[in-house]
């Protein structure tokens, strides 16, 4: 059995849903011993099922497509070869582990990805004994298997460690370090497998990818190599023997017919390229590598979202699907019928984004734009199709992006920098190092800010208000709607230093829900708030995308005559010190509201400034995410379960027992 997690919740609530069927080979396979009775030539049949499953699961569930369609024939093959309940195969990045939670126990509840309680839409340690890390990031996989091959070998543990490296990860500079220190070490045995499909979630940037399409193309040893190995093996009795020995001989002419062999200079033992969708070619060369001392990196390539319709001409378009859209439900109580608003469907926070710094990009020809391997999830598609010269795509590669960003900041430049939350933390030192100290006027764009649904806690981003605000001269503030979204923007690249704009996954409001009586809402003032809502009985503070829960629950409030104020805050850094303050003076009630971590975030802001500056007449109480990892779940969901929903906001102003979060 494996580890109990506090990440996953009972898979008891959910639905009772078969899986596909039509799927003879696979439905006899439940655990890796189950694929080792079938003969090689079976194990075609079964990836075509595996890819049948996965299609049609993933068009309900939603989740990432591409990579796990992509690696199905080498999934199958590493788990017919080795054997992972004792050897261990670490995923660089885990949205690829499909296939691998197929084979390994989990097939019945493949159903529930993603969904509450179910399994993972990644690797999970906490999930199945075959899978060694939580993997939502990328590029630490080779460090990873380095480390557990060298403990094994000082506690005498005699295992084989696979390292599988996929989506461009191989460009991170954590691979290109851990890449580094193997070659100069011959103590650990470990075997990367580089997946080479050339593309993270957008096509694959750098010189590295050039690097390997040459390999890919590079006919004259590949073919001599095939060859050589069909006549070989053809010889009887001794035709195998003879094969084996004269491998590395061929490998030491590799240089005369493709010179600059990169991974072998830098002492890495290299195979390949190998076409990761022909099982028997895959199993051969696992046999012939598995053992092998030192660090092996075996180049295969794959063809990301195979199988996946239209995924041939545009790789990018398999990268994740979204899940069915299911009916909404108000998380109010029973007797509380929420007014009719005349609610439009909002715009995606990214888009108004996207329009924003087009928009000023057009305005301003020192605006640039950059990302990391993400232009589409950011919204920089359209900017790079009308600026080129002005667009920079890092690859998955935070840290340089940011150090880029500030070296253009000294050129006269004023970046832009469009990063998830989650994954601005990779480049933490950067913002500190070149930006921060060095009062550099970037505009930090932080996308997927706070609770993100289904992707779950690696990739929920709840931390990046708590890490910024720490930097002195860094400036913090988030919109309440798409509208302001775009005034922020334009305020931020106006300032003379460097400042965050952090906003949600998913869409905004209609920003005339926002307004006062319809009077529109007053220019960005550099730490200054907004009051939306009058009231005597209580104050919200809210933060962000959590202003329209304020006033949803500022409605639910007044069908029972409670009457709240609600604040939109705008700024974390610096506060509106005298509004605040205000605030707490004339009323009893006051509630901080963040989709962020209590700990360190907007709320703790607010009571660091109300113990420099108080004693004041209200008691205080933050809301937001509590100190633990939430695991996948709907946004909603997710919502509930923190208690930053408008009902259990509500809640707090009335008599009714509020849950503890």
């Amino acid at each position: 059995m494996w580890r109990s997690s506090p990440f996953l919740a009972s898979p008891n609530s959910l639905e009772n849903s078969q899986p596909p069927k039509a799927t003879p080979l696979l439905d006899g396979i439940d655990l890796p011993s189950d694929l080792k009775k079938l003969a090689p030539a079976q194990l075609p049949q079964v990836c075509e099922e595996m890819r049948k499953v996965i299609m049609d699961t993933v068009s309900v569930t939603g989740g990432h497509l591409g990579s796990g369609m992509g690696v199905v024939e080498l999934t199958v093959a590493l788990h017919y070869v080795f054997d992972f309940a004792k050897d261990r195969l670490v995923m660089d990045v885990g949205h690829q582990s499909y296939p691998h939670k197929l084979l390994t126990g989990r097939k019945a509840r493949f159903h529930t990805l993603r969904q509450k309680g179910g399994l993972s839409g990644f690797t999970n340690r906490f999930e199945s004994k075959y899978d060694v890390y939580n993997c939502g990031h990328a590029g630490t996989a080779t460090s990873a298997a380095l480390g557990i091959s060298y403990g094994d070998k000082v506690v005498g543990t005699d295992r084989h460690v696979v390292a599988l490296v996929g989506d461009a990860s191989i460009g991170c500079g954590v691979a290109f370090e851990a890449i580094n220190f193997a070659g100069a070490r011959d103590q650990e045995r470990a075997l990367v497998i580089l997946n080479d499909n050339r593309w993270s979630i957008a096509e694959t940037v750098g010189a590295l990818t050039r690097y390997l399409s040459k390999i890919r193309t590079g006919p004259i040893y590949t073919q001599a190599r095939a060859k050589l190995h069909q006549i070989l093996q053809a010889i009887p009795i001794v035709g195998k023997s003879v094969d084996e020995q004269l491998d590395h001989g061929l490998d030491a002419v590799r240089h005369l017919v493709q010179p600059g062999h990169m991974f072998e200079a830098l002492g890495i033992n290299y195979h390949g390229p190998v076409d990761g969708h022909d099982i028997g070619e895959l199993l051969d060369m696992f046999e012939r590598v598995k053992d092998r001392e030192g660090v092996t990196l075996l180049h295969v390539r794959t063809e990301k979202g195979r199988g996946v319709p239209g995924s041939q001409e545009r790789y990018d378009r398999a990268h994740a699907t979204s899940p069915k859209p299911k009916p909404k439900k108000m998380p109010i109580e029973p007797d509380v019928v929420l007014p009719a608003r005349n609610r439009r469907p909002g715009q995606a926070w990214t888009k108004w984004f996207a329009e924003a710094v087009e928009e000023l990009g057009g305005k301003d020809e020192r605006v640039m734009a950059i990302t990391a391997a993400m232009p589409d999830g950011t919204g920089l598609m359209g900017f790079r199709d009308k600026f080129p010269d002005r667009f920079i795509d890092a690859g998955i590669a935070e840290q340089h992006a940011i150090a880029f960003g500030s070296g253009l900041a000294v050129a006269g430049m004023r970046p832009i920098l469009a990063i998830y939350s989650t994954f601005l933390q990779r480049g933490y030192d950067q913002v500190f190092q070149e930006v921060a100290l060095q009062n550099m006027s970037v505009v930090f764009c932080i996308d997927r800010a706070g609770l993100v649904g289904e992707d779950g806690y690696s990739h929920n981003g709840v931390f990046d208000i708590a890490y910024l605000r720490t930097f002195p001269n860094m400036v913090l503030m988030a919109p309440k709607d798409g509208l302001e979204l775009k005034s922020m923007l334009e305020f931020g690249l106006e300032y003379d230093g460097p400042c965050a704009m952090r906003y949600a996954r998913g869409n905004a409001p209609d920003p005339g829900e926002m307004l006062v009586d319809g009077v529109e809402s007053p220019p960005i003032e550099l730490g200054k708030m907004e009051i939306l809502r009058e009231g005597t009985d209580g104050a919200i503070l809210a933060y962000g995308n959590m202003v329209e829960i304020a006033i949803t629950a500022c409605d639910i409030l007044r069908q029972r005559d409670i009457n709240i104020e609600v604040v939109n805050a705008r700024f974390c850094k610096p506060l509106d010190r005298d509004g605040i303050l205000a605030v707490c003076d004339r009323h009893d009630t006051v509630l901080t509201l963040e989709d962020h971590a209590r700990m360190g975030g907007f709320g703790s802001a607010v009571l660091e400034l109300l113990a420099e500056e108080g004693p004041v007449r209200a008691q205080v109480r933050c809301l937001g995410v509590p100190d633990r990892f939430i695991a996948h779940a709907s946004r909603n969901e997710m919502y509930q379960e923190v208690g930053i929903d408008a009902a259990s906001v509500a809640a707090l102003f009335t008599s009714d027992s509020p849950s503890q979060v």
